[in-house]
């Protein structure tokens, strides 16, 4: 593939590779840590990370009603950012490692990234707006990148250990 579409998927490809490289070498209990004043932690970031990605994928394909995510319990919210009883490392990156195939498949297959959808009601979209596959997945390349950038500073703060700079 080359073009617009390998470039975006190589960027991502990028910043997915430095959000992960934020846990190498981690426990399971090092990873649900928190280090800093802010309550993630480095799994719960995977996590996120993941459910959001394939949150905007799903928009891209069927718009806002296809996004949804959970019951919409203020505590599903919270979670998605920790390490709940019973997850590991390896099964947050195992699932990440899904969703980021998907959505390289979805970004190499869909016939028009001009194609856009009505975004969801909420009180950071403008009312009315509407975005297009290739911005969703420019939303996507930024919304990795920054808890790439996150991660890292957890995980200096953890042990010392940084990913980028």
């Amino acid at each position: 593939m080359t073009g617009e579409r390998a470039d975006l998927l190589q960027m991502l490809a990028k910043h997915r590779g430095f959000l992960r490289q934020t846990v190498d070498g981690l426990t399971d209990e090092q990873a649900a840590l928190r280090t800093t004043a802010s309550e993630l932690c480095l799994g719960g970031l995977i996590k996120h990370v993941a459910a959001i990605e394939a949150s905007w994928a799903r928009f891209a394909v069927g718009g806002a009603e296809a996004m949804t995510m959970g019951t919409g319990d203020p505590l599903e919210w919270v979670n998605q950012f920790r390490m709940l009883e019973g997850e590991t490392l390896a099964g947050l990156l195992d699932a990440y490692e899904q969703v980021a195939r998907e959505t390289d498949e979805l970004a190499a297959t869909l016939p028009d990234l001009d194609a856009s959808h009505a975004l969801p009601e909420a009180p950071w979209f403008e009312p009315g707006a509407r975005w297009s596959v290739r911005r969703v997945l420019l939303h996507i390349l930024a919304e990795t990148a920054q808890h790439a950038g996150h991660a890292d500073i957890i995980r200096e703060s953890l042990d010392g250990a940084k990913t980028m700079g």
